[in-house]
């Protein structure tokens, strides 16, 4: 595993992670490297921690044959392979060179001048800074705003293309002249293109298309990842977007659509919600390594959910390399409804995966499974205040043209069972049946189509019940598929579960987009279609406990720069959904007005609603995942 730390609940994410894997600074450090491999032996004072996280992202670095530290507790503590020295013993070091491993490493210096021995070179991390035309923020180096970036699946192949859609939210929060620094790289790792992208000035839409892409730079047909950057951010560091894959006309797309969630931008130990084949079926995992760092053979696995038997990959992928890999090829015999456990041992971002069948094609993307988490005795004994506590919310599709279908899914390591109960409401609110699910063990291979409980055009909720006993730990996860009765086209998506609704709350509980609990409000993104594929979301009004009777939800009609162009109400009954159709709601004379990087912004300051957003069209291709909001 990837000795590096990304990200914990308790402490968000780690800037020291995104300023050290950033392209950039991976071009920097690679001069560095090579400057002091020349320079003869070199010696490390890590006064921050930093060091395990910069050999092991730069493995090329030359390894020391010193290693310092000021923290008493961690002297002769093994360090880069070495015992480490206290920096009172600097002074009688013979190496030719000294790493400060910090940014902003001028305080550091200043204190240790007189413990230097005479002619010891010096370089820090600061050789490895952005340029500072690039830096959102100069207050410190390490400031999150400095590095709001992320990656996305992006291809040009295939007869298929892609887009990234977005708005610039940061102009919600004040900020100015926001612009995006982008990087493509091929399925071999190399840069196909730099470039950047300057933001509406107010909070419009924004679009990045690989066929756009591809003819602006006369680029060959890629497979590959697109890494980006926003710059002049404010408010939030996470670059949140929907990435469309679509069938570009040349007719080798099987009429293929799909659309997925941003990536993610923390690696993690490992990844689940990747479905084993149908007989009928071939699933790729798109294995996109995010480092500079080679992956090396054996690194990576694949198991099976609760096997407890991983077998390693036994191939190495280059830094920012793209390997397609075919799953049954790894564990043949393997079909759905099992699981699939992705070891990534923090090389990946959120991967995606690739499903094949009757010539189409749909991408979805797995969710990262949690390391730290452990079993919440709190949840089974939360007070009547809190109602029916956690719920995972999905819509279920008119049953006429749709074949709904749920698989739980354990998202955290420690999950070894998950006592779950489904309930049903149609479109007006009204509980119209529900089904204990039991108390699924990790390996569980359920599946469960809709149309077994008659369930009418609404929506279904997973929530726990402990009748038989079992544990939660709050992170419950579903694998919801999406069939087309007459076409056959599929998609699926996945999510987990929140506490909605509710006056009281519980730890983090009811989720706020900004701020401390209880998050009582909306604000979710939907990108308009065109005459070809249309837009639309099925929305939801989830609620733990009563809350108000219907929601007062306005939908607000936005131009490319974000101007508001029109506004429609629209009332959801409490646990009741409904779909949303712009097409429908405003007119063709405003959506022209929009434009193809308009949007509509979906708001209510009463409740919290949820939604599944995507694109249909005539022939019964469509696409479906879960919404972002800011």
């Amino acid at each position: 595993m990837l000795d590096i730390h990304t990200y914990d609940a308790r402490q968000g994410g780690n800037v020291l992670y995104k300023a050290l894997a950033h392209p950039l600074a991976a071009e920097a450090l690679s001069a560095l490297g090579d400057r002091l491999r020349r320079q003869g032996p070199l010696a490390v004072l890590d006064p921050d921690g930093a060091a395990t996280m910069l050999f092991a992202l730069h493995p090329d670095l030359p390894r020391p044959t010193a290693c310092y530290v000021q923290d008493v507790t961690l002297v002769g503590r093994p360090m880069l392979g070495i015992d480490a020295l206290p920096l009172t013993a600097l002074p009688s070091c013979d190496a030719a060179t000294l790493m400060v491993t910090a940014f902003d490493a001028g305080r550091v210096l200043a204190r240790i001048g007189h413990l230097m021995p005479r002619g010891m070179q010096v370089a820090t991390l600061d050789d490895a800074r952005l340029p500072p035309e690039m830096l959102t923020s100069g207050r410190a180096y390490l400031d999150r705003l400095n590095f709001a970036t992320n990656y996305a699946f992006f291809r040009d192949a295939d007869g298929l293309s892609t887009r990234l859609v977005t708005a610039n939210y940061w102009a919600s929060y004040g900020a100015r002249a926001v612009r995006l620094w982008l990087r493509l790289f091929d399925e071999s790792g190399h840069p196909l293109a730099t470039w950047e992208e300057s933001l509406p000035a107010g909070a419009g839409g924004v679009t990045v298309d690989s066929r756009e892409v591809r003819r602006r730079f006369g680029l060959p047909p890629f497979r590959g990842q697109l890494f980006i950057h926003a710059i002049n951010v404010s408010g939030h560091d996470v670059v949140k977007y929907a990435l469309d894959t679509y069938d570009n006309g040349d007719g080798a797309g099987g009429s293929s659509l799909s659309v997925t969630h941003d990536a993610n931008a923390w690696p993690s130990d490992r990844y689940a919600n990747l479905p084993a084949p149908r007989p009928d079926e071939t699933v790729v995992l798109w294995l996109q390594n995010s480092h500079a760092a080679a992956i090396p053979a054996g690194a990576v696995s694949l198991d099976r959910m609760g096997a407890e038997a991983p077998v390693p990959l036994p191939f190495p992928v280059p830094p920012y390399a793209s390997v397609a890999v075919d799953v049954s090829a790894h564990l043949p015999g393997l079909h759905w409804p099992a699981q699939v456990e992705l070891r990534a041992g923090r090389h990946v971002v959120r991967p995606r995966y690739e499903v094949t069948r009757g010539g189409r094609r749909r991408i979805a993307h797995l969710n990262v499974e949690r390391a730290d988490l452990v079993p919440d005795p709190g949840i089974p004994t939360l007070p009547a205040t809190l109602g029916r506590g956690y719920l995972l919310p999905f819509p279920v599709l008119p049953p006429d043209r749709f074949r709904s279908i749920v698989q739980p899914t354990p998202m955290a390591e420690r999950q070894t069972d998950l006592p779950l109960r489904l309930d049903l409401f149609d479109t007006a609110g009204v509980k119209v049946a529900e089904r204990f699910l039991g108390r699924l063990p990790r390996n569980h291979a359920l599946a469960l189509d809709l149309s077994e409980l008659d369930a009418p055009e609404g929506h279904a909720e997973l929530v726990y019940d402990f009748r038989d006993g079992g544990s939660a730990d709050g992170w419950l996860h579903a694998l919801l598929r999406y069939e087309h009765l007459r076409s056959g086209h599929v998609a699926e998506t996945s999510f987990g579960a929140h506490i909605f609704n509710t006056a009281m709350t519980y730890r983090d509980e009811p989720q706020s987009y900004s701020g401390p609990p209880p998050g009582l409000s909306t604000r979710l993104f939907l990108r308009l279609g065109d005459r070809r594929r249309r837009s639309f979301a099925a929305m939801m009004y989830p609620a733990s406990a009563p809350w108000h009777a219907s929601s007062r939800t306005r939908l607000v009609l936005h131009d490319d720069t974000g101007e508001v162009l029109g506004e429609r109400p629209v009332e959801i009954a409490c646990s009741g959904s409904t779909t949303i159709w712009p097409h429908l709601l405003f007119s063709e004379e405003l959506l022209g007005l929009a434009g193809p990087h308009g949007y509509v912004l979906i708001r209510d300051t009463t409740c919290r609603l949820f939604g599944y957003h995507g694109l249909m069209d005539d022939d019964g291709a469509f696409s479906l995942d879960h919404m972002f909001g800011f």
